[in-house]
């Protein structure tokens, strides 16, 4: 008998990431799992019925204003709510 053998895609590891600690960003996601394409992974994963929010995270950025306080931008961070249904 043989065993069938699930491929690695970035569909199943950006699901087991966000499942082991329950949220990634754009920038964890390039760094740790190489996929340049977050949305497109999330948009495949919620349309399978996985439900994953949206927030807004404020990071700082190297720049710095005229009054020397540090710049922030705001990016989408994917919060892993339950399992699928």
């Amino acid at each position: 008998m043989q065993s069938k053998m699930i491929r690695e895609t970035h569909k199943t590891r950006t699901l087991a990431y966000i499942q082991a600690y329950g949220s990634i960003t754009s920038l964890e996601a390039i760094r740790d799992l190489g996929n340049t394409r977050l949305s497109d992974t999330i948009f495949r994963l919620r349309n399978e019925g996985y439900s994953i929010a949206t927030e807004d995270y404020k990071v700082s950025t190297r720049w710095i204003n005229a009054r020397g306080e540090r710049k922030y931008s705001i990016i989408a961070k994917y919060v892993y709510k339950r399992n699928k249904p």
